[in-house]
C-alpha cells in the first residue's frame, strides 16, 4: 500500500510586504534581494493566526479531496510558531474542521516539518493503523523576525498549506530523514525570556548564519534526493516533479544543477511568498494542483531541509 495525495489547501494573509517596503526598514533595495533570494514579496499576517491560517488550508484540502471530516483519522500539524504551546494547532485544526474521529499532533522539525510528516503518515499506513491523514504546516515567522536584521528579516514570510494522503494499493516508498545537531547553532531562536531583558529580546527572533545554511543545502540535498531514489530503485526520469522547500531560488537551481535535471522539474512560488519554513511545500503542492500541473498518479519527490539540522525526502504518488 502507498501514500497517494488526493486533495490540497492553502491559505496567506491578506497584507503583502514587497521589497520595496522592506526597504523602508533596513538598507536595502528589490535588485539586491531578489538578486541574491529570488524573493520579490511575502505574506504578512497582521490578523491572522498560526492556527487560523491552518484551519483555513486543512478545510481547503478536506474540500479539494471530496471527503466528509468524519474520514480522517489521523492530523499532523508542523509548525515552529504556533500561537500557544497548549493545546496543540492539530487539535484546534480538529475541532475546527469537525474532524471529531482524527488523532492529532503538532510536530516541529522547522523547514522539514511537512515532509517528515508525511512520512510519519505513510509509516502509520503501512503499519495498518490509518487510512486517511490530513497534513498541514503553518507558519507566522513574521511574529519571530527582528525586523532591523538584514540579513532575516529579507527573508521570511507567512503562510499555511494542506495535504490529505489516503493509503491506496501500489508501491511504498521509502523516507529518508537525517539530522545533524552539532550544526544547530546556525540557525536558531529561543522561545524563553532571559534574566537579562535586552538578551531575550535579541534572543526571541530568529538568527541565522546564511553562508552555513547555504552550504549544507547545496551539498546536502542532492545527496538526499539520490538517496531516495537508491532506496526505492526509483530512476531520476521517473520524477515529474522536485517539490522541493521554498528557501532560496539560488539553492534550488544549484541542487537542479548538480542532479543534472532541468530546472523546470524544480518549481518555485518562493519569489510571491518567501521563506515560509514548513508551510512552503503544501502552499507550492496547492498552487500546482489548483493550476492543473500534476497528472494523476505523477511521482513527485519532496525535500525539506533547515534548522536542527534536519533534512528529509520522500517520494509520494498524484492521486487526483
Amino acid at each position: 500500500m502507498s501514500a497517494v495525495i488526493c486533495g490540497t489547501g492553502s491559505y496567506a494573509p491578506e497584507y503583502i510586504m514587497d521589497n520595496d517596503r522592506i526597504a523602508e526598514l533596513v538598507e536595502t533595495n528589490d535588485d539586491w534581494i531578489r538578486e541574491r533570494t529570488g524573493i520579490r514579496r511575502r505574506h504578512i499576517a497582521k490578523t491572522e493566526t498560526t492556527t487560523f491560517m491552518a484551519v483555513e488550508a486543512a478545510k481547503g484540502a478536506v474540500e479539494n479531496a471530496g471527503i466528509s471530516p468524519e474520514e480522517i483519522d489521523l492530523i499532523i500539524t508542523a509548525t515552529l510558531s504556533s500561537d500557544v504551546i497548549l493545546p496543540c494547532t492539530a487539535c484546534e485544526v480538529q475541532k475546527e474542521i469537525g474532524a471529531k474521529n482524527a488523532a492529532a499532533f503538532d510536530i516541529n522539525a522547522a523547514c522539514s516539518g511537512f515532509v517528515i510528516a508525511c512520512n510519519m503518515a505513510e509509516a502509520f499506513f503501512a503499519a495498518g493503523q490509518y487510512r486517511t491523514a490530513l497534513i498541514v504546516a503553518a507558519e507566522s515567522l513574521s511574529r519571530l523576525t527582528d525586523w532591523s536584521d538584514r540579513n532575516t528579516c529579507i527573508l521570511f514570510g507567512d503562510g499555511a498549506g494542506a495535504a490529505v494522503l489516503k493509503n491506496a494499493p501500489g508501491k511504498h516508498f521509502l523516507s529518508v530523514t537525517h539530522s545533524d545537531g552539532e550544526k544547530g547553532w546556525t540557525l536558531t531562536c529561543k522561545s524563553r525570556p532571559a534574566a537579562d531583558a535586552e538578551k531575550s529580546l535579541r534572543e526571541h527572533f530568529i538568527d541565522m548564519n546564511g553562508q552555513e545554511i547555504f552550504k549544507f543545502a547545496v551539498r546536502k540535498v542532492p545527496e538526499l534526493v539520490k538517496e531516495v531514489l537508491q532506496k526505492n530503485a526509483v530512476d531520476q526520469e521517473e520524477i515529474a516533479w522536485y517539490i522541493m522547500h521554498q528557501a532560496n531560488s539560488r539553492i534550488l537551481e544549484a541542487v537542479a544543477k548538480r542532479l543534472g535535471e532541468p530546472a523546470m522539474k524544480f518549481p518555485m512560488n518562493l519569489q510571491h511568498y518567501g521563506n515560509t519554513s514548513s508551510a512552503s511545500i503544501p502552499l507550492l503542492l496547492d498552487e500546482m494542483n489548483r493550476t492543473g500541473r500534476f497528472s494523476k498518479g505523477e511521482k513527485i519527490l519532496m525535500a525539506g531541509f533547515g534548522a536542527g539540522l534536519t533534512w528529509s525526502g520522500s517520494i509520494l504518488a498524484w492521486g487526483i
